[in-house]
């Protein structure tokens, strides 16, 4: 019944498609218009109205590099930058697993 199509961007000109499967999802939810915004824009104008997030500078707990987190640092807790999280993260996983 739906076939993609292909829509210009109002806000930055560029082509994109809109799936067949996005417009059954806007026909189940009645929406009546087509997008008129790109993903990227739209995603954009969304985040424009939300306030910057402050972020806090503090020590890497596993390698001692510089870690940026999104919340203030307390001494009762390990923290990690992005790259050691995911190790520790994975780690965990795999203790919880029993491997």
């Amino acid at each position: 019944m739906y076939q993609d199509k292909t829509l210009k961007c109002k806000e930055c000109g560029k082509e994109f498609v809109f799936t067949a499967g996005e417009q059954e999802f806007y026909a189940e939810k009645g929406f009546q218009n087509e997008p008129q915004r790109c993903r990227d824009c739209r995603a954009a104008r969304k985040n424009a109205s939300k306030p910057a997030r402050e972020m806090h500078v503090t020590v890497c707990a596993r390698c001692g590099g510089e870690a940026r987190v999104p919340f203030e640092p307390t001494s009762d807790r390990p923290v990690y930058c992005s790259e050691c999280y995911n190790i520790v993260r994975e780690e965990r996983e795999q203790k919880a697993q029993g491997q």
